[in-house]
């Protein structure tokens, strides 16, 4: 901002003066002359005013930076200390992390080349499996009419059981499509007649049927089966039924609803008449699903089924039977059988009798027995397994892939590399504050990374003759050594 000199203000004022005499020495004679002499004071009354105003506000910003610069020049020596004072932290810290680098490279460094020594004695598991193609076998019957190119319906939904005599489909009869028609057309004029004439047909039956009616209704808005939901169908149709047929029986005769039943009736024994139903031979599970194997894969002669014999079936692993529209069959549903080739040590060692536990797709685990063995070449073999749980998981199904569970053990886990052998017997070294002792256990099962131990009943102790020195008893969470040196063996006691 431009600094004003007295000078400045002395010329300012004189020019103010010689304005104001010029306008002083004109004269006028009306009013006119007074208010311009008077705006003209005024207006300079306001310049000096915002003159005065502009030196205060002049004044007041001088006063401030100087203010500033004061406190400035007394800080500077603070200032200087505290940047002295955040060096020497931010080098602290550059420091310390420095260290701590080094610290975690050097553990790790160490972890790896000198991994943990010891570990804890703990509860846990072990098993045996092996994964394998299986061939389903069953004992299957299938049953089919003389009508099947007429096409069938359901009447017992798939993996429904049934009894001996029970039936289970019919085949569609010749015209039906146009009889159904007719009933459909019926049935509407039956209900319009019934709702006309509900108080002299109202019996204690008709509010039986009604009831279940209504309660076949909810039952239907409560599930997404869709056999059940045909069921539900089948059920509130029949029901309808059998209350037209007592509203036909209550009508007097020669009445509009009673001749309406009355034709009713005539179109449904015609279609009954030409229907052919299809009964269950034996009691079992129902399947609609047909590969044309069931006389294949049989269960009467399983010398038969080798290697050779299941790869020539030509089946793809997972594949779904297709339900098939001209009949259906009967499976027994307490026992299945499945086939396996392998050639794992366990499979050769395997004997008629072994139980053992298969996984099925649905990863549920089942009890198997081997029911017959086939010798291939190679150090291959055919096993036959039966089972009795699980059938109705694999009825859409002719070969799947399963786990077989040879063998399972739970008890104290430990590290193959903690155990070492002398003279026949398995020992292990454990750690208890810096003392090193051996301590004899028993293996009860083993695979490649772990191994299932207890310890010796008395008498077997007794009957090993041990040296007194060797403990002969381990314990939950006792500490042992992962893998004890030679050293580290001959100093134990």
């Amino acid at each position: 901002m431009k600094k004003i000199t007295k000078k400045d203000k002395k010329k300012k004022q004189l020019n103010n003066e010689e304005e104001f005499k010029e306008y002083k020495n004109i004269t006028f004679e009306d009013k006119e002359y007074e208010n311009k002499k008077s705006k003209y004071r005024d207006k300079l009354k306001k310049r000096e005013d915002n003159n005065l105003q502009k030196k205060k506000i002049h004044s007041e910003n001088i006063q401030k930076n100087e203010s500033i610069l004061n406190d400035i020049n007394s800080n500077q020596p603070n200032i200087k200390i505290k940047r002295k004072v955040n060096k020497k932290r931010i080098a602290l810290i550059i420091v310390l992390t420095i260290a701590v680098c080094v610290y975690l490279s050097f553990s790790v460094y160490h972890l790896i080349t000198n991994p943990t020594d010891s570990v804890m004695v703990s509860e846990g598991s072990i098993s045996q499996e092996e994964t394998a193609i299986g061939y389903i076998i069953r004992d299957e019957t299938v049953i089919k009419g003389e009508n099947y190119k007429n096409g069938m319906v359901e009447i017992k939904s798939e993996g429904s059981r049934v009894a001996s005599g029970d039936p289970v489909f019919r085949y569609y009869s010749a015209g039906e499509e146009d009889l159904k028609a007719k009933i459909a057309e019926l049935d509407v004029k039956i209900q319009e007649a019934m709702a006309e004439n509900n108080e002299n047909l109202f019996s204690q039956d008709t509010r039986l049927l009604d009831t279940q009616i209504e309660s076949t209704l909810d039952e239907v808005t409560n599930t997404n089966d869709i056999q059940k939901i045909r069921e539900y169908k089948r059920s509130i149709s029949e029901n309808i039924t059998k209350k037209a047929k007592i509203a036909g029986e209550l009508s007097p005769t020669g009445s509009y609803l009673k001749k309406l039943i009355d034709e009713r009736s005539g179109y449904e024994n015609e279609l009954n008449s030409g229907a052919e139903y299809i009964n269950a031979t034996k009691s079992g599970i129902v399947s609609y699903r047909i590969d044309g194997l069931e006389e294949t894969l049989t269960t009467n002669d399983f010398s038969k089924i080798n290697k050779d014999f299941l790869e020539n079936l030509n089946l793809k692993t997972g594949q779904i039977i297709s339900a098939s529209n001209e009949g259906g069959k009967i499976v027994n549903n307490f026992i299945c059988y499945i086939a396996c080739v392998s050639k794992s040590d366990e499979a050769n060692n395997a004997e008629v009798g072994d139980t053992v536990k298969l996984a099925l797709p649905s990863s549920r685990e089942v009890d198997a027995k081997i029911e017959y063995i086939t010798r291939e070449d190679n150090n291959e073999v055919t096993i036959i397994f039966s089972f009795t749980e699980g059938i109705e998981e694999l009825l859409s199904y002719r070969k799947v892939s399963i786990d077989i569970i040879w063998w399972d053990a739970s008890g104290y886990k430990v590290p193959n590399s903690c155990i070492f052998e002398e003279n026949g017997l398995n020992y292990v070294i454990r750690t208890r504050a810096g003392y090193l002792d051996k301590v004899l256990v028993k293996v009860q099962k083993a695979t490649e990374n772990y191994s299932i131990v207890s310890n010796y009943s008395t008498s077997e102790i007794e009957e090993l003759d041990l040296n007194q020195n060797v403990s002969t008893s381990i314990i939950l969470y006792d500490e042992l050594l992962l893998t004890p040196s030679a050293e580290q063996i001959n100093n134990a006691t």
